[in-house]
This record gives C-alpha cells, structure tokens and sequence, in this order.
C-alpha cells in the first residue's frame, strides 16, 4: 500500500522555520558546477529525490561529488567537454526539469546517452524541447507522442538559432540556452511572458554572459564554465503550503526564513497579498545572485478574486495549494491561462478540481483554470494520483475542514520536500501517516 496521509482539523498554526532549498537552483548548482573548470561548493542543497537524480547522473558520467550532507555538496567540475559516456540509462525519476533541462545541456555531447523516467515522467510531453533542438541540429528519437524515454544522439554539429517560445516554459528556454552553449554562434529564445530566470542568473554567476533584451535571452556558444560557491535559498514553492497555512488557519503568525524571492517565482505572494493575506517580508538581502528574505504570514480574511493572468506563469507551481486558499475565502475566485497546469505530474487542474468536489468544495475546471465559490470543507477522501504538491495541497486544506481528511498516493512529496511531514505537525497540523 502507498503512503496515506490523515488529518484531523486545527486551527493554530505558529512558530519558525526554515524549508528545504530551491529545486530548481538545486538542479542547476549541479549541472553547472559539474561542467565548471574547479570545485564548486553548495550549500541548502534540497536532498529531495527529484535533485538526486541529477547528481547520480553526472556521478554516472564520471563527476566526482560529494554529498550531500546537510546539504552542503562538493562537485569537482571536469570542464564543458569532459563528461564521460554513462554505462546505463541515465533515470530522471519524477523531475521534468533534470529531463528537459539535461535534453539540451547533454545535446553537445560526442556520446549517445539515454533519459528515462519514472511512469508519471514517461507521459509528460518533450516535443517542446525536442522539436527545437532538431532545428539545432540536433537527433532525439523519443517514445510515441514525443514522451520519454528520450534517445540523444551526440556528435552533432549545432548551429545557434533564434527560438520563439509558444508557451511560457523556464524548462524549455533554459534547454535551449544551455544547449546553445555548445552550438557555433549564437542561440536567443523569446518567451511570450516572463518565467523563472534561474539559469540565467546562474550562468553569470559560473562567469557565462547571458544577454537579457526585453523578453528575449541570449548567448554565444563556445564559453566555459568557471567554479563558484553557491548558497541555495529555500524554496518558495515549498514556502508557499505555509504561507496558505498562515493565511487561513482561525490563529497564525508563522516566519518562514531565508526564503528565494526571485521576482519571477513571487506570483504566490502577489497573488495572496491581491486576495487580502497579511504578508510582510523581513530582512531582504541576496546570496549568489538570488534575493531571499524572511516571510512572515498571519492570520486573515480571504476574498476571491479574478486572478490577473500575467501573474500565473509566476505562480504555476504554487497553484494547488491557491485552490485550496480560494476555497477558503469570501467570494468566488475565477483562474485563467493556466493551461500549462494540465501537463504537469498530474493533470492539476481536473484533479485539484475532484480532490475539492469529494470534501463538497464547489470547483469547477475549465480548459485553463478553475472556477471556485467557496464553501464548508467537509470530511473525505482525496486521491493525490502521485503528485505531491496535490498531496501537500490537501494537508492544508485540514485547517479549515469539517472532519477527517485522507489523502492517498503521498509517497511523491519525498521529491520536493522530504521533511514536510514534520515541519507541517512542527507549526500546528494535525497529519499522521500510514502505509
């Protein structure tokens, strides 16, 4: 049997603390770090299954790491061309970003390689990456309806290209910037609304310039990777269950530190803040070219609201646990442009929607959204169909439930955030599990 997660209601949510660190600069720290010439040490580095198959997979192409422990890693860069042919498969497991990340990154490889990944990976879609690394000149045969496994033929003479993205993806430009490094020339992608800009940031940072003109970024091929320290700032994403936790239990004052404020990851923020939550951040500064600070969250009174579309390609992570937010304010709440929920570990948006109408919410999804009138939370069964931010979603939504909530399919959460458990009973919940 998979892992259970039972929840009895609260209604105090309080303390201090610190999440895991940011996924997506975890994955990158060790994709950058093990192409760099010299020692790349970092620190906050999330021990979540999701990042370490990243690093199993440079280990598996012949980078000596260390770690992680306590989140601190030590990877001996072997330079740009310097990664050796792997023996197997390399598994990404659950994480679409080590997949289309790593697509364009290993392009400029002279050996073949394979990525597999786990079933739920196996039906996510990779022609958004494939189709414009073979206009690259790159070769990947993939499965059937282009998803993994992925099969990249290396030694292909690349050529740089201009690339307009037809969907806001971080994934997809960031495949294509780090598979340009290898191509002659340059390699510019224009993204039709802004996204996460952590590969850009920290390719400055290992001293690889990237040029930002308006929505479009690019660089030259043929620069070099130079080691650096990186100190990872805790994830916003992972931030974002507390913050909906502080926002809507009966009592709360929660501080979540050293939490990553990238302008291009706080649509959670802008978001909660537009419906009425008592947010204030504390104690700005950067580490390693990403602003972090402390958030601090009380207690408040919800209102729906039309969610701005231009915000939701900020928040698209954070977006089953604003459903839950909705469901607990005055007033509907009406998503929109947020197709993209659709092709992520689940299907988000149909089953955030079923998860709410099993415990009575009245939500209704739409091909790019939801439509939700608050209403009592009421005792049920929700099934996380193995995602675990659906999984995490539910858990808070116990502090304003009627009765019991049972969420099936939890093991997942063990990808992004393997101490959520315990830091959600630390602040106030109610959550046991069983197997």
């Amino acid at each position: 049997m998979s892992l259970q997660f039972k929840l009895q209601p609260a209604s105090k949510i309080s303390g201090e603390i610190r999440v895991p660190g940011d996924k997506s600069i975890s994955h990158r720290s060790i994709m950058f770090g093990s192409l760099a010439e010299g020692t790349t040490r970092v620190t906050g580095f999330l021990e979540g299954e999701d990042s370490l198959n990243t690093l199993r997979a440079f280990q598996a192409m012949g980078v000596q790491i260390e770690g992680p422990v306590n989140g601190k890693v030590t990877i001996h860069g072997v330079g740009m061309n310097g990664l050796k042919k792997p023996d197997v498969a390399l598994d990404m497991g659950n994480s679409g970003t080590s997949m289309r990340l790593l697509s364009g990154l290993l392009s400029g490889q002279a050996f073949d390689l394979e990525l597999v990944g786990d079933r739920s990976l196996s039906k996510r879609p990779m022609k958004r990456v494939t189709d414009p690394l073979a206009l690259m000149g790159v070769l990947v045969d993939t499965a059937e309806g282009g998803c993994p496994p992925l099969k990249i033929h290396g030694g292909s003479a690349m050529k740089g290209i201009h690339y307009d993205m037809p969907m806001a993806s971080a994934q997809v430009k960031s495949c294509l910037l780090l598979a340009g490094m290898y191509a002659q020339g340059e390699t510019s992608v224009t993204e039709p609304a802004p996204t996460r800009d952590h590969t850009e940031r920290m390719l400055t940072a290992f001293g690889y310039p990237v040029k930002t003109s308006g929505h479009t970024m690019s660089l030259q091929g043929g620069g070099k990777l130079t080691a650096c320290d990186i100190d990872v700032p805790s994830d916003i994403s992972s931030a974002a269950f507390f913050m909906v936790m502080g926002a809507i239990a009966k009592e709360a004052d929660i501080l979540i530190k050293h939490v990553g404020i990238n302008p291009t990851r706080t649509g959670v923020i802008d978001i909660l803040k537009l419906m009425g939550a008592d947010i204030t951040l504390q104690n700005p500064h950067e580490v390693g070219g990403e602003p972090v600070a402390d958030v601090r969250v009380r207690s408040s009174q919800l209102k729906g609201i039309r969610v701005p579309e231009e915000l939701v390609p900020l928040a698209i992570d954070e977006f089953p646990v604003l459903f839950v937010a909705a469901a607990c304010a005055q007033g509907q709440t009406v998503v929109t442009g947020a197709h993209e929920l659709r092709v992520k570990e689940s299907d988000r948006i149909q089953v955030m929607a079923d998860g709410l109408q099993a415990l009575g919410v009245d939500a209704t999804a739409t091909e790019d959204g939801m439509i939700i009138n608050p209403g009592p939370i009421k005792s049920g069964t929700v099934n996380s169909h193995d995602d675990h931010r659906i999984a995490m979603a539910f858990s808070v939504a116990s502090l304003a439930a009627q009765g019991e909530i049972v969420i099936d399919d939890c093991d997942n959460v063990n990808t992004s955030f393997p101490t959520f458990v315990e830091l959600a009973n630390q602040v106030g919940l109610h959550l046991k599990t069983n197997t």
